[in-house]
């Protein structure tokens, strides 16, 4: 059992306590999809609801992904209202670490299962909804730019590229702490960045953004009925062209999703070049998970071995 895990008794306790039900009459499956949170599949009095616990403290993150669950309910309660964005209401956010060393939240559970577990799907149906769901996301506006949530990863910023250029920078020296970049590597992938960055420097609005949408975080119900976006915690506000990007990476940015979307994105040379960077911020951070929590450095240099040819092309842009 990894340190400080919590037990299946101790896990039976927290439901218990905040859903004021008997542990014994409480059912509990692990959710074996989940990647960076511990996740449960919870019956209390005939309700369904799901239990995600929080990594150790002591894992090795990403400089945005140290107590992002703090940020998770706030979004959930914004989509809700402001949306038909299918996300699930949060009865409990408990980052007490009285119950177990680690912070939890419980959530209802949604129907559906998730669009990576399923062989038979009605796929551009499903991306159509996805489309549709995420143009209501991006239609939410902030005031500030960045991590904004309740963990502050950083200081939100009044415009885009300020914003940017401080995640670029801590994603950047993140891996320099895993070991994977060296001087000269930091040095040039923050270079990089500073000659191009006015392209940056644009009158975007503060769009909510996901930042995690692939199969996994998909549920579909009936093989063509999209029932649930999941994970909101890696959420920022910013520019929609990053969000893309991450579709892109994740196969979910095809024809279908457009459609659904509403509209097209820009093509011209600029934004081409802001995708290279902006692709290259979601890359970068699975260096630092492939090494430090995936504990496979083979893994983590081939990811890096990617980033780095993708600057060489950066650089022939001249």
């Amino acid at each position: 059992m990894a340190p400080n895990r919590p037990t299946t008794k101790q896990l039976l306790q927290c439901v218990a306590v905040h859903l004021n039900v008997d542990p014994a009459s409480i059912s509990l499956a692990p959710i074996p999809t989940g990647k960076f949170n511990d996740s449960y599949y919870v019956l209390a009095n005939n309700r369904e609801f799901v239990l995600r616990v929080a990594p150790s403290r002591n894992a090795v993150f990403c400089f945005y992904e140290k107590n992002m669950m703090w940020q998770e309910t706030r979004i959930h309660e914004l989509l809700l209202e402001k949306t038909a964005v299918p996300v699930a209401r949060i009865h409990v956010f408990d980052k007490s670490r009285t119950l177990i060393p680690r912070d939890f939240l419980i959530m209802g559970r949604l129907p559906g299962i998730a669009m990576s577990e399923l062989t038979h799907i009605d796929e551009d149906a499903v991306l159509r909804q996805v489309g549709e769901a995420l143009a209501e996301t991006h239609a939410q506006h902030g005031e500030l730019y960045g991590y904004t949530g309740e963990h502050r990863p950083m200081d939100p910023q009044h415009c885009w590229a300020d914003a940017f250029v401080i995640m670029w920078r801590k994603l950047v020296d993140d891996v320099v702490s895993v070991g994977y970049y060296d001087d000269e590597e930091r040095t040039l992938m923050l270079s990089t960045l500073d000659k191009y960055l006015a392209l940056f420097d644009r009158p975007v609005p503060a769009s909510l953004l996901h930042m995690d949408v692939w199969a996994q975080n998909i549920l579909v119900d009936g093989g063509s009925t999209l029932t649930g976006l999941l994970d909101w915690d890696r959420a920022l506000w910013g520019d929609p062209e990053i969000e893309f990007a991450v579709l892109d990476y994740c196969g979910i940015s095809k024809p279908a999703f457009w459609e659904g979307y509403g509209g097209t994105r820009e093509d011209s040379p600029e934004a081409r070049v802001r995708n290279f960077f902006y692709l290259l911020y979601e890359m970068q951070k699975y260096i630092v998970i492939r090494h430090g929590r995936g504990h496979d450095p083979y893994g983590a240099m081939a990811h890096k071995t990617q980033v780095m040819e993708i600057m060489r092309r950066i650089q022939q842009i001249g």
